[in-house]
């Protein structure tokens, strides 16, 4: 159970708008997450901006993007993150086995050498935030420089989101 009262939308007509342009932008479902973000209105509109962003205006391939959320939440213990975007990453190509992998993927055979170097990249900066030269020249090989801050901004932006999610524990079926 979440540690803060989810926003009942009922009970606040003065969310009105705010909700509208949640539901505009997310296709109609409040999730737990906007819910919960509704106790901070201004919050709320500016998550939702930048990351209707993220999940609908980057160049480096949604591919990429649901395999670093799913690392990310796997990472930090994210599960309402990674059952969220789970449908998402199978529906880009991801194999539901490349999914139960990520947790070790290190030692798999199931991810590319694209896809190691974007997980390397990921993980650099989810857990040491310092990336190392040889770890960034394998991505930055990959991606051009919009792409290359689009994939870094995805990263920091979905290891706040887990960190947010984890610290108000909030979780699948919420």
């Amino acid at each position: 159970m979440a540690r803060i009262p989810y926003i009942k939308e009922h009970e606040h007509p003065e969310l009105a708008e705010i909700i509208a342009g949640i539901r505009a932008r997310r296709g109609g479902d409040l999730s737990p997450v906007a819910r919960m973000l509704l106790n901070s209105p201004p919050l709320a509109e500016g998550w939702m901006k930048l990351f209707t962003v993220i999940r609908q205006q980057t160049t480096f391939g949604a591919r990429h993007r649901e395999l670093v959320i799913a690392r990310i939440a796997v990472r930090n213990g994210a599960r309402y993150e990674y059952h969220a975007h789970l449908p998402h990453a199978l529906a880009e190509g991801l194999t539901r086995a490349q999914l139960d992998a990520l947790r070790d993927w290190r030692k798999s055979d199931l991810f590319d050498a694209g896809q190691r170097a974007v997980l390397s990249y990921t993980d650099a900066i989810t857990d040491d935030i310092i990336v190392s030269d040889e770890i960034y020249a394998g991505v930055r090989a990959l991606f051009d420089d919009r792409q290359m801050v689009e994939l870094t901004a995805t990263i920091a932006s979905y290891s706040f989101v887990s960190r947010f999610l984890v610290a108000l524990q909030i979780e699948p079926g919420d």
